[in-house]
């Protein structure tokens, strides 16, 4: 296969609430083979936190959720250039910045792409993407 024929990195959004940033950490640990195939745009904190355990994944940090990281992702998301939103949500601790959460939910629903938000439907998010992978390579 020549250069051209290269497959496109899969383009994933990866948030998590204070909460649970530790378990999306682990989460990348993880699948960190498949996270190192994608391209990663995450919100500020949640990306230093990523990037302080996997150094070398392709991984652009954002804003701050509540500082406008929420809006820039879901720029992203209507701009076409976002395949999958990961978002460990916190439903237990109140957020101020609640209606930008719910606006990037929207924008996932209205652009029609997977949105996991939390750990079990991240992995079946995941699994897709991998077999995608699997059958373009197989075709």
């Amino acid at each position: 296969m020549d250069k051209s024929e290269e497959l496109r990195k899969p383009v994933l959004a990866l948030i998590a609430h204070d909460q649970k940033k530790d378990d999306l950490v682990m989460f990348v640990s993880r699948h960190i083979a498949h996270f190192s195939n994608c391209q990663l745009f995450t919100t500020g904190t949640t990306g230093s936190r990523i990037l302080a355990e996997h150094k070398n994944l392709d991984l652009m940090p954002l804003k701050s959720g509540p500082l406008g990281g929420d809006q820039q992702i879901g720029g992203l998301i209507a701009e076409g250039k976002i395949d999958g939103l990961i978002f460990f949500v916190d439903p237990l601790t109140p957020m101020p910045h609640d209606v930008d959460v719910k606006a990037l939910m929207r924008l996932a629903i209205v652009y029609d792409i997977p949105m996991a938000l939390n750990r079990s439907t991240a992995e079946i998010l995941l699994t897709n993407f991998a077999e995608q992978a699997d059958g373009e390579l197989n075709a």
